[in-house]
């Protein structure tokens, strides 16, 4: 894919009804035409409408890993009725710790499961082998071991399947410093793990993804700010996220399972459980 993919993207999804159809979306946003905060949805909707059209209309068996109130499926379905397109997957099943199964029904998700996706036994419920995507979206930068919660999400997928995913990203100089600080002042649910580019691209490798598309997703990001009522703001934005797609931010990438892990994906000590906290 080329390095400028995103820009090639049309932007129409971000104004469409998806943003008031949304939970959870204060009115600043709502009242922009191309809200950045709404990018992390906009991203992997079209990383799904290429990989639609890459399988030739073949309908696709989606699992979404950690939903929260269904946003991103509630924005997918919206921005296809906004332009008259057909729904390209047939399945659409959610993972979550703590699922709100009458707001998921309500958003259209099949199945939903209740898994704590840090525990590989609760994980060991999916079906491997049954999903032509997954998505991770936000959720890396919640987990204490994401490099091992990945191993068991590759396990997921058929052959030639993709991992769609997206969270902030740091600098790899400096992602230690900042994931111990994190990690002092853990939270429950709030973030714990840093990730960085290259993080990524080594995650990629032992698993044996290809890593099809890395890129950020702006400069820079302000709730309400009018600029991004302009489409010139955004493709300047997502310009820059694609030449320098670790700069503090937002990164989001498309990894294709191509081989299986080669050997069992090897943490580095900041990868791992600080004493004083806990994966559970």
């Amino acid at each position: 894919m080329p390095i400028f993919q995103p820009l090639d993207w049309c932007p129409s999804a971000l104004t469409s009804p998806a943003k008031t159809e949304m939970s959870g979306i204060p009115d600043e946003i709502r009242d922009i035409r191309y809200p950045f905060r709404l990018l992390r949805y906009w991203m992997i909707h079209q990383l799904l409408l290429a990989e639609a059209v890459r399988r030739e209309g073949t309908p696709m068996r989606v699992c979404e890993i950690g939903v929260d109130n269904g946003q991103m499926l509630v924005f997918s379905q919206k921005a296809l009725e906004a332009a008259n397109q057909s729904t390209p997957w047939n399945e659409w099943h959610a993972v979550d710790c703590l699922p709100n199964h009458e707001q998921l029904q309500k958003a259209g998700y099949g199945q939903i499961f209740h898994i704590n996706i840090e525990d590989s036994e609760q994980m060991a419920q999916l079906q491997r082998g049954h999903y032509d995507v997954v998505i991770v979206l936000h959720v890396l930068e919640h987990l204490h071991v994401p490099g091992r919660v990945l191993a068991d999400i590759h396990n997921l997928l058929k052959p030639g399947g993709i991992i769609l995913g997206g969270c902030p990203v740091t600098p790899e100089i400096a992602r230690p410093f900042w994931q111990r600080k994190l990690r002092r002042n853990n939270r429950p649910f709030g973030h714990v793990s840093v990730v960085s580019g290259p993080l990524l691209r080594r995650w990629a490798e032992y698993l044996g993804l290809q890593t099809e598309l890395m890129t950020g997703a702006f400069f820079m990001r302000k709730k309400g700010f009018a600029l991004e009522n302009y489409v010139w703001w955004l493709r300047l934005n997502l310009a820059f996220g694609s030449l320098f797609p670790s700069w503090p931010g937002e990164i989001y990438w498309s990894w294709r399972k191509t081989t299986p892990p080669a050997a069992p994906l090897v943490e580095s000590a900041a990868q791992r459980p600080l004493p004083d906290t806990s994966a559970s």
